[in-house]
């Protein structure tokens, strides 16, 4: 089987690494020509293009699976929608005909609640933020793209692993943090969010649009999260400014407050959670990272 990922980053390399391993052929769109030659390293066959210039995705390779794994990288000078939207607009545009599935890794910031609520993905979707309101949109798209036909949508919470724990560095150089220690944090190890792809990936191709929130289903206050990395890292305990205010005018970062299920996940996506949850996988990160 042949697959065309875009967005060969923290989350993406792990998924086409897995592909590599089953024999299949990895297509990596890339911006970069240095990038190029890593993936090529990798075992990849890259293709220089970029998500946002239709023009340069005009000779895509013949594949079956299309992965939309790409990050929103500031130093472009580009907009999240622009990025997000537009980019997923230019993708679909672009597919070859031999193309029978398109998995779009979103996030779970799609949800705007922040009463600590149980959502799934038959909740409202309200995003607060940019991102959120993007990867929405994106969304919407896809699903329009053939009525959805082969489509996956992977609602992401917090991806963490080996040198991704975030405001880790905040903690060691004992900055205060600006959340709300009061509010729900979801997560999902990378590994497992590979797996989660993998598996999206063996769906009946000719099945509706589908959509699934991947996280290890146990929501933690954020205090009781960073207290608890903290005390890995052997740093003092946090200091919380829920107040503080985010660039623009808009909410912070981490300011929502909700708790996913995973129930569909574990239900209709077959393959087991390595971290089930986040104290697992975080002390596997620490050890990890050495």
């Amino acid at each position: 089987m042949s697959k065309l990922i875009f967005g060969c980053g923290y989350l993406g390399k792990r998924v086409a690494a897995r592909y590599v391993a089953q024999a299949d052929t990895v297509y990596a769109v890339t911006r970069s020509a240095a990038r190029a030659a890593e993936l090529e390293a990798a075992g990849l066959l890259p293709v220089v293009a970029d998500i946002t210039r239709r023009e340069t995705l005009a000779s895509l390779p013949e594949v079956e699976t299309v992965i939309v794994a790409v990050g929103f990288d500031r130093s472009t000078g580009l907009s999240i929608h622009q990025t997000y939207v537009a980019g997923m607009e230019n993708v679909l545009a672009a597919l070859p005909t031999t193309v029978t599935r398109v998995i779009y890794i979103s996030s779970t910031g799609v949800y705007g609640q922040g009463d600590g609520s149980v959502v799934d993905e038959d909740s409202p979707t309200e995003p607060t933020r940019a991102g959120g309101r993007a990867c929405l949109a994106a969304e919407e798209l896809l699903a329009r793209y053939l009525l959805g036909r082969g489509a996956v949508v992977l609602r992401l919470a917090g991806i963490y692993g080996p040198g991704r724990l975030p405001r880790s560095a905040q903690l060691i150089d004992r900055e205060p943090l600006p959340v709300d220690p009061e509010t729900y944090l979801n997560l999902i190890h990378v590994d497992d969010a590979a797996e989660a792809v993998l598996a999206a990936d063996r769906l009946d191709p000719a099945a509706a649009l589908r959509r699934f929130c991947i996280s290890d289903g146990h929501p933690i206050l954020r205090g009781d999260y960073f207290a608890e990395l903290a005390r890995q890292l052997d740093t003092p305990l946090p200091v919380f400014e829920p107040d503080a205010a985010a660039a623009g005018g808009e909410p912070r970062r981490g300011s929502g407050s909700k708790r996913v299920s995973n129930a569909r996940m574990l239900a209709e996506l077959d393959f087991t959670l390595t971290y089930p949850t986040w104290r697992e996988g975080l002390a596997a990160s620490l050890a990890a990272a050495g």
